[in-house]
């Protein structure tokens, strides 16, 4: 059967690629054709746009990008209809998925969802776009199905592919080729995950550079982004002693004592490595205001959302390089305050399931094309 997947960034590429990988298990005469990232590509088929493309971030940058969007939605659209694949599978990137579903639906395909648009955060009136123009909804955390079947809509659950993707790395470990050898470090490692869009690392890398000034007895490692050129970080890194790694970032979460991150799937990433780590974040100040005026959750980390409660620090804005380095020196040189951290990362882990769940939702998605 023929799949076409779109993705819109680097945590969507991971998705997809596992699902991609999940999909030619069941399906071995399976075809792809996909907007997404460099992970996607390596499991074969046809990349039509990458996701560094199209990753604008807050109602800002999006105005100011707008044409470059239009024509990617516009030629998505013809490349979709040209194709005529059995199923479109969308994950995630709700601005733009959504128009596609639309789109889709209408011509007779079938439309995946899989991780949901978080219209728990905002703009639930999606909600009622994903019932419209979806033939299934995938969802990845287990608070979900609650929350859409108060809103009447069917959803499937089964476990997080985060999961997955750090069971195959701890499985696919492997001697590094002498170009590239293992990530060392004379000091404890403290990563730095700053995001993976040029936006975020520009605001957020720059804070977490200074809060490291003042622990001369750690390293501080940049974990760089596979979607952004090593240029880029080195012109933000030139006053600091921290170092850059790039596209390593489980690499270096699985040797970290503590980590500075910006909110967003790497928040969960880095709790599934059971590193200790402070959320961070930080907006353009109009989209600080339009966001405090429409989202409706207490915590912005997706583990805290997760737990439900403060289990890890957010810091949002203002003063972060003062405020990292009050919550880096807990993290650090309170045991206590570490091992309460580790035990609540246990239980979010266990709500999440165990591996499979990129094989169990491939096997649904095939079943539910046949029908």
């Amino acid at each position: 059967m023929k799949y076409y997947l779109i993705a819109g960034e680097a945590s969507g590429d991971l998705h997809a690629s596992n699902l991609m990988k999940a999909l030619l298990s069941t399906d071995p005469e399976a075809e792809f054709r996909f907007y997404g990232g460099d992970l996607m590509k390596a499991c074969g088929g046809e990349l039509v746009r990458h996701y560094r493309e199209m990753a604008f971030m807050g109602l800002v940058e999006v105005v100011a990008n707008l044409r470059t969007i239009l024509g990617n939605m516009a030629y998505c659209k013809k490349d979709i209809s040209d194709w005529n694949p059995d199923a479109v599978i969308l994950i995630d990137y709700a601005g733009f998925n959504l128009r596609i579903a639309e789109f889709v639906k209408k011509a007779g395909i079938k439309v995946f969802y899989y991780i949901s648009p978080k219209v728990w955060v905002w703009k639930q009136s999606r909600i009622k776009k994903l019932k419209e123009f979806t033939d299934r909804l995938f969802v990845i955390f287990p608070f979900e199905v609650e929350f859409f079947k108060k809103h009447n809509l069917e959803v499937e659950y089964y476990g997080n592919p985060l999961i997955d993707a750090k069971a195959d790395f701890s499985k696919n470990k492997k001697p590094v080729a002498e170009k590239e050898p293992p990530i060392s470090a004379d000091k404890p490692v403290i990563a730095l995950l700053s995001g993976s869009r040029k936006q975020e690392v520009k605001s957020c890398l720059p804070e977490m550079l200074k809060a490291a000034k003042n622990f001369p007895e750690y390293e501080f490692i940049v974990a760089g982004a596979s979607s952004i050129d090593k240029e880029y970080y080195d012109e933000l890194m030139k006053d600091s002693s921290a170092r850059l790694v790039h596209n390593r970032t489980y690499e270096l979460l699985n040797m970290a004592y503590a980590a500075v991150v910006t909110s967003g799937t790497a928040t969960l990433e880095t709790a599934i490595f059971k590193v200790p780590q402070v959320v961070i974040y930080k907006l353009n100040p109009v989209n600080l205001f339009i966001g405090r005026m429409f989202v409706k959750i207490e915590f912005f980390s997706l583990v805290n959302i997760i737990a439900g409660k403060e289990v890890v620090r957010e810091l949002l804005q203002n003063n972060l390089a003062r405020e990292i380095v009050k919550e880096l020196r807990k993290i650090t040189s309170d045991k206590s305050h570490r091992e309460k951290m580790l035990t609540e990362y246990s239980g979010i882990l266990e709500d999440l399931g165990g591996p499979g769940s990129s094989k169990r939702i491939a096997e649904r998605i095939k079943e539910l094309t046949l029908v």
